[in-house]
This record gives structure tokens, C-alpha cells and sequence, in this order.
């Protein structure tokens, strides 16, 4: 258990593995409690048994597809609502090492949807509350690749830089 104050409560996109779910981790350790979205339900309800045992903080799970409209939208009313939310992270995201010949447009369209029209929808979503408080954090999880185009795919490291 914590006895770290509470600090509000963080909401954490692509939270159901690898850098999401560490920084959940790490937030929950620091006084957090978290609102968890993924798509994947039962890697997120591990994810969250795990630091609720470990933690004693709240945490929610959330599941969405953040490249669906519908789901996009139900996690930016979460983040215009709740007005416990103090941090957004936007973590979630893919990438793609197939050349410009040999990958799908379609896909690339995807990766655009899910690594930059996603983020700045749930930024301008939960902004505002920010602003009218007069605090929050947003944290957007971006990628060297960005700075390195010829490392990857180059819609890749426009998509994250």
C-alpha cells in the first residue's frame, strides 16, 4: 500500500503494455489514481489488479479503440467530465517498418488516426479543464524516430515526432 498523497487521477492511453503500463506503474507509485485505456479488456484488468494489490490506488480501466470515432469519443467525454483528472498521457499508438512501397496506405491512414488525430482530440478534450483550474499535465509520448525519418517508416516518424 501507499501513503503517498493523492494526487488527482491520471488517465493513460495504450495502458495495457509497455510504456503505458509502466508509466501507470510509475504514476500510481507516485500518488495517482488511474483511469487505464486500452482496447485489449483483459490485459488492462491485469494491468489494474496488479497496481491496485500493489498500490492501493483507484484504477479504472476503460476499454477503447482509440482508432474507432465511437470509442475516441466516449474516452474525450471522460476526459471534458471527470473533473479528477489532473494528468493525460498519451501513450497509445503503432508503428510500422514496412517501406513506403511495400506497406498499406490504408494501414498508414490508421497509424495517422490512432498517432496524431487521437492525441490532439483527447488534448483538446481535457485542455480546457486544465486551463480553468489552472493545472494539469498533459504528457505526449513521442518517438527518436521522429527525429531519425530514414530509421523506420516515414509515416512512422512523421506520426511521432
Amino acid at each position: 500500500m501507499s501513503n503517498v498523497s493523492n494526487k488527482g487521477t491520471a488517465l493513460v492511453t495504450g495502458a495495457s503494455s509497455g510504456i503505458g503500463a509502466i508509466y501507470a506503474d510509475r504514476l500510481a507509485k507516485r500518488g495517482y489514481d488511474l483511469i487505464l485505456v486500452a482496447r485489449n479488456e483483459e490485459r488492462l484488468n491485469a494491468v489494474a489488479s496488479k497496481l491496485r494489490a500493489a498500490t492501493g490506488r483507484v484504477v479504472t480501466i476503460l476499454t477503447a479503440d482509440l482508432g474507432d470515432k465511437a470509442s475516441l469519443t466516449k474516452v474525450e467525454a471522460v476526459l471534458r467530465n471527470d473533473s479528477s483528472i489532473t494528468m493525460l498521457v498519451n501513450n497509445a499508438g503503432f508503428g510500422s517498418v514496412a517501406s513506403i512501397l511495400q506497406a498499406d496506405v490504408d494501414q498508414m491512414e490508421d497509424m495517422i488516426e490512432l498517432n496524431i488525430t487521437a492525441l490532439t482530440r483527447l488534448t483538446y478534450a481535457v485542455a480546457p479543464a486544465f486551463v480553468a483550474r489552472g493545472a494539469g499535465t498533459i504528457i505526449n509520448i513521442a518517438s527518436v524516430v521522429g527525429i531519425a525519418v530514414e530509421a523506420l517508416n516515414g509515416v512512422y516518424s512523421a506520426s511521432k515526432s
